[in-house]
């Protein structure tokens, strides 16, 4: 009862307060919004805490640049000179000026555009068809040699995700690197062993199998393994591999062996030790000592491979990276910092899904990502207190998208349960 009469109260107030010449005391839009109230529900609000959105957050990103051109500037000019002229000295009268036949000029220099040879049409650091080279290189090894690594410093940007943790490439990566009239494709793999018997495990999961089917269809296979751990704690599954794929060589595949991490080998003698070990297999033609982390040994193995390249019409553009390459360095970028920052078994139970791809008008880019856990406490483990884990993985996320992209991203993630 002293809820209805509290209503009446208020009713009878806001009648009043409608009346002509009553100044109201309350706004036209209380009763609706008391009408339609509802109880707050702990963590639901505009964004819950497993909803990190990087709108809500001041991230200092690349200041957005103004809108170019995408016409040539060179070539507008040379059309307005030749097209109209600009007349200098004497001027001509208007019978003069009405004689000139533009349509005339116009087909003229139409035709003598058309005309021009190719090279003059080919832009800045392009190449003609037909004296482009292309190299497929896969690299494989097993988990945590550090393939990831050597793929990003060669491609020159971060296109696979890479971690200390193992296991940390789920599928098949593609980095692309253009020199002169050269591209060579690298193809990055999850981390492959050996059972005792000599044969590959019978895993459920298809990335692995993938990789295992798509060994024999590079031109350039590489090979890597950790040589500090070989040295420090040598694994006998390890030696399997390179001794499995040393054995029988491919004459339509060359392959060669990679000593990574040399950075962190004390005495240098010792790498002198492990080429001897494997000196033996004739399926590698050569052994590299590199630093797929440092760079170290890289420019003589990047060498190699340019050399190798063969006529054939390059696969992807130079310059500009495809929207699905894109969208894969997107699902990385937010996989190494869910490594980086989730330990134990939760990150590898994550299912990972990009929901929305959109370009907005201003340039920037939109981006939503679901992490879709099987339990409810590794839910809560990946969304931390208060929505602290999620909120840091998507800012250091966010960050690293605007860097790469040279653009203004907004990362949406949402952290679901199955």
């Amino acid at each position: 009862m002293k809820a209805f009469r509290s209503l009446r109260i208020l009713i009878s107030i806001s009648r009043t307060a409608t009346a002509p010449g009553c100044k109201p005391h309350l706004p036209h839009t209380f009763l609706r919004r008391f009408y339609s109230a509802q109880p707050k529900l702990d963590g639901d609000g505009p964004i819950g805490d497993s909803v990190f959105d990087s709108s809500q957050y001041s991230i200092p990103g690349t200041q957005e640049k103004q809108k170019q051109p995408n016409w040539d500037k060179g070539y507008r000019e040379r059309v307005q000179r030749e097209l109209f002229p600009e007349d200098k000295g004497k001027s001509k009268s208007p019978e003069e000026e009405e004689s000139v036949d533009r349509s005339r000029i116009l087909a003229k220099a139409l035709l003598e555009a058309a005309l021009e040879s190719a090279d003059d049409e080919l832009g800045e650091g392009e190449v003609r068809e037909e004296d482009q080279k292309s190299l497929y290189v896969g690299i494989i090894g097993p988990p945590n040699a550090g393939k990831s690594s050597l793929t990003n410093f060669m491609v020159g940007t971060k296109v696979a995700a890479a971690s200390r943790k193992t296991n940390t490439t789920t599928h098949e990566v593609l980095g692309v690197l253009t020199k002169g009239d050269t591209q060579v494709c690298f193809f990055d793999t999850p981390g492959l062993m050996l059972k005792k018997s000599g044969y590959g495990y019978k895993d459920i999961k298809a990335r692995v199998q993938n990789a295992w089917t798509s060994v024999d269809l590079f031109d350039v296979l590489i090979v890597m393994f950790d040589v500090h751990r070989h040295l420090t704690c040598p694994d006998s599954r390890v030696v399997r591999l390179i001794t499995y794929m040393g054995e029988e060589a491919n004459p339509k595949q060359k392959r060669i062996l990679c000593m990574n991490k040399v950075d962190l080998v004390e005495k240098k003698k010792d790498l002198l030790k492990v080429a001897e070990e494997f000196q033996n297999l004739p399926a590698y033609e050569r052994y590299f000592m590199i630093s797929g982390l440092k760079g170290s040994g890289v420019k003589d193995l990047s060498q190699y491979l340019m050399d190798q390249a063969v006529k054939k019409p390059w696969e992807e553009h130079p310059f500009t990276m495809s929207e699905e390459v894109m969208k894969n360095i997107s699902l990385e970028v937010v996989r190494e910092r869910l490594l980086d920052h989730v330990h134990q078994e939760v990150p590898y139970g994550v299912e990972h899904r990009l929901v929305d791809w959109r370009e907005q008008r201003d340039g920037s880019l939109r981006i939503e990502q679901h992490l879709i856990t099987p339990k409810l406490s590794q839910r809560k483990i990946l969304v931390g207190k208060g929505g602290a884990k999620i909120g840091r993985i998507g800012i250091e996320a966010n960050e690293e998208l605007r860097r790469i992209m040279n653009r203004k991203v907004h990362l949406i993630l949402k952290v679901l349960l199955k």
